[in-house]
């Protein structure tokens, strides 16, 4: 990059310099593949010291306006959407990277809807709906502590209350720590919020102790969690693991913990939080899209009084309230014994489909487990990215490890596969697919 572009960058610290870079962005001075000066060039040109361009860099990296390619300098990335969960369009491929669940495992909503004639609901009413909110208490009270005060309230969708909720407690550049890998639409809204993501690494047990206790030194203001089913690896805090995470949070009382809890009704797992009695600012998030279908833009959402209170103003009748038509069918669904003999089933068929593909995969020499969640999180010792070019020319759309990725490498080496709709046939020839593209790639690679 030439010195008078070089020359437009101002600031003395790190954040002065990351919005200066911002601005130049957005203004056009900057485009996708632009090189920035080197950290020794440009602090040189600000007068600065090099640990602070660094920081500012790495700010930039973070919010995914750039990215750093070694030797090749730091680069203005492009700035194309996150990739999103859902079908791909404009493909004749199998998709198996959807990540949705089986139409046919989702409550038929005839009867219901049928049901739903009442009273006018007016401007100025409460937002959650009185017979969803007295259904509701107890569900979200067994899993937050019967003893924990709190209060509900509704939102068009888990990502919708991700959205709110960081948006009434954060400032643009405020740090959130996010799970690594992580759920396409939670990484999606804290990028587009202008947050700076700090990745949490996750393990078998869930969320890592240690990239906790980094994420929280590094100064993040919002803790976003999926204590069962993570997407994409399926795995579900154990209790041992809670409990050590509520250990480090307990210095922290004031960061805000979101929990996601979006497979709670098919979950196969206990629910375990990382929510203390101590701890002061906290919401947990259930969606109901997994078990009534993601068309109900609904999600129930219990939050200390504080945070309810700031969110409540996020959320007032007649602006952006969630209809009480949805809500009642919600309430419907939720209280019918037929239905919810669907959703029983559904859980049922999820981990059932997941474990036999998981034992078929083992069977040809790629050992794989079944988490728990919709899809399968399958490691490879090739490039996930090789073996997905190969399943296309055998008909297969995979999805990548590296769409969820923040920073761990080791995801790259992996596929998420949605398979529970696939017949008995599909899935054996699908498993021995992916072990043939495993071969085909290996033996490119030592060629």
């Amino acid at each position: 990059m030439n010195h008078d572009v070089a020359a437009r960058i101002t600031g003395s610290s790190a954040i002065e310099i990351a919005d200066s870079v911002r601005a130049l962005t957005e203004r056009g001075a900057f485009f996708p593949g632009d090189t920035l000066p080197s950290v020794r060039a440009l602090a040189q040109e600000l007068g600065v010291n090099r640990n602070t361009v660094i920081a500012a860099y790495r700010q930039l990296a973070q919010s995914g306006l750039v990215e750093s390619r070694g030797r090749a300098g730091t680069r203005i990335t492009d700035r194309a959407p996150v990739a999103q969960e859902g079908f791909a369009s404009g493909t004749v491929l199998r998709d198996i990277g959807t990540g949705n669940p089986d139409p046919a495992l989702i409550p038929d909503l005839s009867a219901a809807l049928a049901g739903l004639a009442g009273r006018p609901v007016l401007y100025g009413e409460p937002v959650i709906d009185p017979d969803l909110e007295r259904w509701a208490l107890p569900w979200m009270s067994e899993a937050v502590g019967e003893a924990k005060p709190m209060r509900l309230t509704i939102t068009g969708g888990a990502i919708d209350a991700l959205e709110r909720l960081l948006a009434q407690a954060l400032h643009r550049d405020d740090a959130v720590a996010l799970e690594d890998p992580c759920f396409l639409s939670s990484l999606h809204t804290v990028r587009l919020g202008g947050y700076r993501a700090v990745p949490v690494a996750v393990d078998d047990e869930g969320m890592t102790v240690a990239g906790l206790r980094a994420a929280l030194d590094d100064g993040v203001r919002a803790v976003v969690c999926t204590p069962r089913a993570q997407n994409p690896t399926g795995t579900s805090l154990t209790a041992e693991r809670a409990s050590a995470l509520r250990e480090v949070l307990a210095e922290h009382p004031y960061v805000l913990i979101i929990e996601d809890d979006h497979f709670s009704m098919l979950s196969t797992q206990p629910y375990h939080s990382l929510v203390s009695a101590e701890h002061q600012r906290w919401s947990l998030v259930r969606s109901v899209s997994k078990f009534l279908g993601p068309d109900m833009c609904l999600a129930i959402t219990a939050s200390d009084p504080y945070t309810a209170a700031q969110l409540a103003k996020r959320l007032s009748p007649g602006t952006t309230w969630v209809s009480h038509l949805l809500q009642r069918l919600a309430h419907a669904l939720v209280t019918s014994d037929e239905a919810l003999a669907v959703v029983r089933s559904a859980a049922q068929h999820y981990a059932a489909r997941n474990a036999a593909f998981a034992n078929m995969m083992t069977a040809r020499g790629v050992p794989a487990s079944a988490g728990d969640g919709l899809s399968l999180w399958v490691a490879l010792p090739v490039p996930a990215r090789d073996v997905s070019d190969q399943l296309m020319r055998r008909g297969w759309l995979a999805r990548t490890g590296d769409e969820f990725v923040l920073v761990d490498a080791a995801a790259r080496r992996r596929l998420r596969l949605t398979v529970h709709d696939l017949t008995d046939d599909d899935a054996e020839r699908l498993a021995t697919d992916i072990a043939e593209s495993i071969t085909a790639v290996t033996e490119r690679k030592v060629r």
